[in-house]
């Protein structure tokens, strides 16, 4: 794919974590975080709330160097907040509802974008939704990237099935493929789907990036890496899947690179991380300079 706009649409919100703190977090801003820090200065569309925690988060894309001409403010919704629980290394998430991100409007939202992602926990509402299918039909995007959040109780099968047929790309996890499809093959989901491409992530075990050309490729994390918590991994990955479709890398390369930033990522609590070195060694590796 020819380099053009990346946009991320859908959630931004603060994870509010056991022991009393809070990071910023949401699948989509995640994944933009990152696309930042690697220097792809992609479109990030949300809402937050006219409140401390909204302009905590504008204030932190404006330091972190991102576009905030289509982050939108809220004058009545609050920014989005999800609880996280963490038992046996993995998150549980209770999430506020309904929030800012809920809301987000089509008006002054004016892109050409070349792939446009979004996820499923975004689309749960009826304003969200129409404004991200407005999008993709005013400026068609040679890519649609969706990534399968399911997290109850705001989600139902049928909508989520419905955001993956018009997909291109698709990231889920094994659990999720379970519960969407009729069986854990990820070859005939994608072939079902007529989908361009299928990222399958499979927790500690790794993951698998499938293609409708019949190319598969199976990615591990190093052993004995280091853990403070999976928040974001999955994030990781979709930033570099994404990351290499725009820089049209090799599919092995780009999914070795996911697994690699992914393995990293969990090292640290939340899912960005606030400092520009975590990142230099991939940027240098990558040559991304």
């Amino acid at each position: 794919m020819s380099q053009g706009e990346l946009c991320i649409f859908g959630e931004v919100l603060f994870d509010h974590f056991p022991d009393g703190t809070s990071v910023l977090g949401g699948a989509p801003f995640n994944v933009a975080w990152h696309l930042q820090a690697f220097g792809q200065s992609p479109h990030f569309i949300s809402r937050v709330g006219n409140d401390n925690e909204g302009q905590q988060i504008k204030e932190s894309m404006t330091t972190w160097g991102m576009r905030t001409d289509t982050l939108q403010i809220d004058s009545t919704l609050s920014t989005g907040q999800v609880s996280i629980n963490i038992n046996d290394g993995e998150p549980s998430y209770d999430i506020v509802n309904p929030c800012a991100y809920d809301a987000i409007e089509i008006e002054n939202i004016n892109l050409n974008c070349q792939l446009f992602y979004h996820g499923s926990l975004a689309l749960r509402a009826p304003t969200s939704q129409q404004t991200a299918q407005r999008i993709m039909v005013n400026s068609p995007p040679k890519i649609i990237f969706v990534d399968v959040n399911l997290r109850s109780p705001w989600w139902k099968k049928e909508h989520v099935l419905n955001m993956v047929s018009d997909a291109d790309w698709v990231k889920l996890n094994s659990d999720e493929l379970k519960l969407l499809y009729s069986s854990s093959d990820g070859a005939a989901f994608l072939a079902d789907y007529k989908l361009k491409g299928l990222v399958l992530t499979h927790g500690a075990d790794g993951a698998e990036v499938i293609t409708s050309d019949g190319k598969k490729v199976k990615v591990q994390p190093f052993k004995n890496i280091p853990i403070v918590d999976t928040v974001g991994a999955g994030d990781a990955f979709a930033s570099v899947m994404i990351l290499g479709l725009s820089m049209g890398w090799p599919l092995d390369i780009t999914a070795n690179r996911a697994q690699d930033f992914a393995s990293k990522l969990v090292g640290h609590r939340g899912a960005t991380v606030n400092d520009l070195s975590f990142y230099r060694s991939f940027i240098t590796n990558w040559e991304l300079d």
